[in-house]
């Protein structure tokens, strides 16, 4: 399955790169107030604008993955206090004598 994966991801990487490789012809950038890049290469600008994308993805996603981790936080100190009071209850009870292995299984004689 491994194997597969990789493959599967060297495959993307081509298609990607041969995408790119076939678009790096020039263009021209305009933003707001008439500001324009002249003869930007298309795979410059293609990037760009996956990094921001990414970005604001990233962004996005933040506040909710802070808050799970610090829901898990909280769960693993409650459950970590759980266990201690079940062994305190546990620990006050008295103990059943676990018998040895030689009287559940005894050896079998040389």
């Amino acid at each position: 399955m491994r194997y597969v994966i990789w493959a599967l991801r060297l495959l993307v990487f081509v298609l990607v790169l041969l995408f790119a490789l076939n678009n790096t012809g020039p263009v021209d950038v305009t933003f707001y107030a008439d500001y324009v890049l002249h003869q930007v290469p298309l795979i410059v600008v293609m990037l760009v604008t996956f990094i921001v994308g990414a970005l604001f993805a990233l962004l996005l996603i933040l506040p909710s993955a802070l808050r799970r981790r610090r829901e898990a936080s909280r769960l693993r100190r409650e459950l970590e206090k759980m266990r201690q009071q079940a062994n305190k209850v546990l620990g006050d009870a008295p103990k059943a004598q676990t018998p040895a292995p030689e009287v559940v299984a005894p050896l079998a004689p040389m």
